[in-house]
């Protein structure tokens, strides 16, 4: 069975806007989805991405405004419209429990959807451990013992290597998919990760780590 990588960040807009069709096209497919949470302010900042902080208004009003309220209306998918109010906290810990979910062979596509639509629908802190727990109960999960799990070796060893491999393949932003080999960025990639997978773009999609 084919098998779509898939990068993302647990509180990443751009990945809960996708999520839904994103899966639905995975299922049409018949492809598995390896989830890949990764640390994603690690990863831009490893690729030398300016921070949010520090990117203009104009930038942060069109790619975290306006162009959320189009996405939005697009995929019918309800956001926040002031954004999340705990979206700076941290986000290894719910994170962690979705790799203690895959530890457990756990299909955590529920969980990780639950956790972006929370964040971004119901303005859930995903640092909260009472929330995690609540969120993970939502889609039939126990949320306590995937807290207890996700604070193994294991799985924070799993989580740095997640985010190390974005690293390594210059994922630079969430949601990143790769169909066979062949990075696409962003949801509004999504009809071209679904075109993909019927019929491969030729070319080389090898990406060069040294400057031309």
């Amino acid at each position: 069975m084919r098998r779509i990588e898939y990068f993302f960040s647990v509180h990443s807009a751009y990945a809960y806007l996708g999520s839904t069709k994103f899966t639905e096209i995975a299922k049409s497919a018949g492809c598995v989805i390896e989830y890949r949470p990764v640390d994603l302010r690690k990863v831009v900042d490893a690729c030398n991405t300016v921070s949010f902080s520090d990117r203009s208004f104009a930038h942060k009003d069109y790619f975290f405004r306006r162009e959320l309220e189009r996405w939005s209306q697009e995929r019918n998918v309800p956001i926040l419209s002031t954004g999340p109010s705990f979206h700076s906290h941290e986000i290894a810990t719910a994170s962690s429990m979705v790799i203690a979910a895959q530890f457990q062979d756990i299909d955590v596509a529920a969980f990780s959807h639950a956790l972006l639509a929370n964040h971004w629908n119901k303005d859930a802190d995903l640092a909260d451990r009472s929330t995690l727990v609540k969120i993970a109960a939502s889609v039939g999960l126990d949320g306590e013992e995937l807290l207890k799990r996700g604070s193994s070796d294991a799985v924070t060893a799993q989580y740095d290597a997640n985010t190390q491999e974005a690293i390594d393949r210059s994922v630079f932003g969430s949601p990143t998919y790769f169909v066979d080999g062949d990075m696409f960025y962003g949801q509004d990639r999504l009809d071209m990760v679904e075109r993909a997978l019927k019929n491969p773009y030729a070319g080389d999609f090898k990406i060069s780590m040294s400057p031309k």
